[in-house]
C-alpha cells in the first residue's frame, strides 16, 4: 500500500531532481501546509491509502489559504496541483485534473495588476540636465565623449523605449539616419523596427561627430562599429562596445549627479521605457499604437500603463463635482 505521506515524499523527491533548490524548498513548505490541511479533515496521511485522496482536498487547501498573502496562495496551490498531476501521471490515483483546475479557478484570488512605478517628473529633470552635458566643461577628449555619449544614451532610452541591452547592442549601421529608424533583434529574437526622435538623433550625431577621428582610425567599417562605445582608460583609443552594466551605470551615475544620492535606485534604465510607453499613451490615447511602439507581444502588458495620473484624477474629480452643482 502506498500512503499519502509516501506519495508526497516521492513527489518532493521528483521536484528536487527537476527544479532548483529554492523551488524544491518552496514546494516542501507547500506540501507541509497541505498535510496540515488534510489532518484538520481527519485524514491520517501516514496510514491512509493514496487512493483515498479526493479532489475536494484542493478546496480545503484553497479555503485555508485565504488568510495568507495572494502570492503564497498561488505558490501553494501550484505545488498541490503539481502533486495531483504527479499522481495522475504515475497512475497512483484516479484524478480528474480538469476538475482540479476548475476548483482552483473558482476559489483562488486573482493576482492584482501591479502598475509600473516610476517618477515621471524626476526623469524629465534628468533629461533636462542630460541635455546640458553638451555644454559641460571638459579636460580631455575622453571626458567630452563620455558627456556626449551619456546625453545621447539617455535621450535614446527615453524616446525609443529600447531596453538597456538593446541600446547597448546597437551598431552604427543599424540606424537609418534619413528615416530615423533602426532594425533590431528584440526580445524573443524577434526582428523589430524602432523609431528615433529628432532630439535623440541630434544628440547621437553630436556624439558620433566628436568620435569621428577614433572611429576613422579603427580600420573597420563604420557600419560595424558600436553606436555607444566605451571611453574609459581600459578602452584607450579602441572602439569597444558598451556593456549592459555600463548602460546601467550611466543611468545611476547621472541620476546621482543630477538628483542626488538619495535618488539612486529610484530611476533605472527600464524606468525610461515605462516613461516612453506612458508618454505615447497619454499623447495618443491609442492602446494599440503604444503596444506596437513598445513592442509588447501581449496587449495586456501595455494596458498596465493605461492609468491616469493623480493630477488627471484630481481634475476629473473636481470637474465631476462642479458639474453636479
Amino acid at each position: 500500500m502506498l500512503t499519502i505521506q509516501d506519495a508526497i515524499n516521492n513527489y518532493l523527491d521528483s521536484v528536487k531532481l527537476a527544479r532548483s533548490a529554492h523551488t524544491a524548498a518552496t514546494y516542501k513548505n507547500a506540501m507541509q501546509y497541505f498535510v496540515a490541511t488534510l489532518s484538520k479533515h481527519h485524514m491520517v496521511i501516514d496510514k491512509a491509502d493514496i487512493s483515498t485522496l479526493s479532489e475536494d482536498a484542493i478546496v480545503w487547501l484553497a479555503t485555508d489559504l485565504k488568510d495568507h498573502a495572494p502570492t503564497t496562495e498561488r505558490l501553494y496551490l501550484t505545488a498541490a496541483t503539481g502533486f495531483y498531476s504527479y499522481l495522475a501521471a504515475d497512475n497512483l490515483a484516479t484524478i480528474n485534473l480538469p476538475r482540479i483546475k476548475l476548483l482552483i479557478q473558482q476559489r483562488a484570488r486573482r493576482p492584482g495588476i501591479r502598475l509600473p512605478q516610476f517618477p515621471i517628473s524626476a526623469i524629465e529633470t534628468v533629461l533636462l540636465h542630460a541635455n546640458d552635458l553638451a555644454k559641460k566643461p571638459y579636460e580631455d577628449i575622453s571626458e567630452r565623449l563620455i558627456n556626449l555619449r551619456d546625453r545621447a544614451f539617455l535621450m535614446t532610452l527615453a524616446d525609443t523605449g529600447l531596453r538597456v541591452h538593446e541600446a547597448c547592442n546597437l551598431r552604427r549601421g543599424d540606424l537609418d539616419w534619413n528615416e530615423g529608424k533602426a532594425m533590431i533583434i528584440g526580445k524573443g529574437d524577434r526582428q523589430d523596427v524602432v523609431r528615433f526622435s529628432t532630439r535623440a538623433t541630434d544628440a547621437l550625431l553630436d556624439y558620433l561627430n566628436t568620435r569621428r577621428e577614433i572611429d576613422g582610425s579603427s580600420n573597420r567599417a563604420l557600419s560595424s562599429l558600436p553606436l555607444f562605445a566605451r571611453h574609459d582608460r581600459g578602452a584607450g583609443l579602441k572602439v569597444k562596445p558598451m556593456t549592459t552594466t555600463t548602460g546601467r551605470n550611466i543611468v545611476s551615475d547621472r541620476v546621482e549627479e543630477f538628483l542626488g544620492k538619495e535618488a539612486v535606485g529610484t530611476i533605472t534604465p527600464h524606468s525610461f521605457r515605462h516613461y516612453f510607453v506612458t508618454r505615447v499613451l497619454r499623447a495618443s490615447g491609442n492602446l494599440k499604437l503604444a503596444q506596437e511602439l513598445a513592442r509588447h507581444k501581449n496587449i495586456a502588458v501595455t494596458q498596465r500603463y493605461a492609468h491616469l495620473s493623480d493630477d488627471e484624477l484630481d481634475k476629473g474629480y473636481w470637474n465631476a463635482i462642479e458639474e453636479k452643482k
